[in-house]
């Protein structure tokens, strides 16, 4: 049997699979990757992830004949060059070629969220479904775009960089040199902000409690978590994150209308908590709500699997050209 490496470069961490050819992962390797880092010193890491999930399946890397890496950003699949990421602070690095010299192995680029959905397509939640978005609430907010089952990059790379859309003019600066994009409120880390703007107003809230009276120790479960203990500030925050997504949601479902919207990311393993508020306010808000159908929402279920898996295979992808 062949295998294939798929890697999922994160912002703060690479995790890296070691695929078969039925798209189950046998070996796993993770590190730290926290910017700023050099693209030579993240190409280095990602060696290092690649050889700890050969170790762990006793795989030989004569056995293993790709590697593909989902990364944050603008992904010149045709050139293997990652254009611009601006959560690592990189650009127009030959990411292709500089793991193909330290692997000797053919090597696929992809913006990491198109990689999540090609892989929910092929083994997870969107299987049997030709037309599908993810969108992926992590550090930022990414999307990608399956149509016709093709992965559509737009005319330059960046057509499915979702969460640069605007969401409030002039509002929070963004990492990619704007202000109020979606991602800024969004993701887990606009959530995270959310949560500390609400914990700083209101000294008595649980809150406080839950990360340890450490206002650096919230994530983006902390709100989610409080507001199950019943506190009402730690409610508000979290009433006021599903709106604003679901408003970004149902932007997103009328520009494309795809048979299915993903969800990936930590938040989306909030289940109901978030799922049942944010399908109710997505059906009010999206243009065809008098249709016979409308997009169905729905958790991904490989988890952050997805895009280890989707990466792993993208030697296979089609694109729409």
């Amino acid at each position: 049997m062949k295998y294939h490496l798929g890697v999922d470069l994160g912002a703060t961490n690479i995790a890296v699979g070691l695929v078969d050819e039925n798209f189950h992962i046998i070996g796993r390797g993770n590190l730290p990757a926290n910017p700023p880092r050099t693209a030579q010193q993240i190409c280095d890491d990602i060696v290092m992830a690649c050889h700890l999930a050969a170790g762990e399946a006793f795989v030989s890397f004569d056995d293993i004949v790709s590697l593909g890496i989902g990364a944050p950003g603008m992904c010149n699949h045709k050139t293997g060059e990652l254009i611009f990421a601006n959560n690592l602070g990189l650009y127009h690095v030959q990411l292709k070629q500089m793991m193909e010299e330290r692997l000797l192995i053919p090597c696929f680029i992809e913006n990491d969220a198109n990689a999540a959905a090609f892989g929910e397509y092929l083994a997870g939640g969107a299987r049997g479904y030709s037309s599908i978005l993810m969108v992926t609430l992590g550090t930022g907010v990414g999307g990608g775009i399956l149509l016709d089952g093709k992965i559509y990059t737009g005319a330059f790379f960046a057509g499915a960089e979702i969460g640069h859309m605007p969401m409030v003019f002039e509002g929070r600066p963004c990492n990619c040199g704007k202000r109020g994009c979606i991602e800024t409120y969004c993701s887990a880390t606009g959530l995270i902000k959310t949560t500390k703007e609400a914990m700083s107003a209101d000294r008595g809230s649980m809150l406080w409690n839950v990360c340890g009276h450490n206002i650096d120790a919230v994530n983006g479960r902390t709100a989610f978590d409080a507001m199950e203990k019943g506190d009402k500030t730690a409610a508000e925050v979290v009433d006021l994150y599903i709106r604003q997504l679901a408003d970004a949601l149902s932007g997103y479902i009328n520009f494309i209308e795809p048979e299915i919207l993903l969800l990936g990311g930590g938040i989306s393993k909030q289940g109901d908590a978030l799922l049942v508020p944010l399908r109710e306010l997505v059906s009010k808000q999206v243009y065809d709500r008098y249709a016979d159908r409308q997009t169905k929402i729905d958790v991904a279920v490989l988890g952050n699997d997805a895009g280890i898996i989707g990466a792993a295979f993208l030697h296979q992808a089609a694109y729409i050209e």
